[in-house]
């Protein structure tokens, strides 16, 4: 998974029919957790388009997107916002909400 600045999101999102942002910050504890999720994810779906940032970098996505916590998974389909998944319960729950 890539890291990508809020300006490269948006000029990403443009462009795929089917895109994710995940939101974490480094000290969550739930975010390691998450982002473990994801990294399984990744690997079943390599043709996924899925972005990370550190929101503590990246603050104007949060305020803009209404994130109200991390981690934060922001889904968006032909550049319209869809979803924002705030529990990672399981790999298959994730993938089932980017099918």
């Amino acid at each position: 998974m890539e890291q990508w600045s809020y300006r490269e999101w948006r000029e990403i999102t443009d462009k795929e029919d089917l895109c994710a942002f995940y939101l974490y910050t480094p000290l969550c504890g739930t975010c390691a957790v998450a982002s473990k999720i994801l990294s399984v994810v990744t690997e079943l779906k390599p043709d996924l388009v899925i972005g990370k940032t550190d929101l503590n970098y990246e603050e104007q996505i949060a305020e803009d997107y209404q994130v109200e916590s991390v981690p934060c998974l922001l889904i968006q389909r032909k550049g319209q916002p869809v979803q924002k998944v705030y529990a990672f319960r399981s790999v298959q729950n994730i993938l089932e909400k980017l099918s």
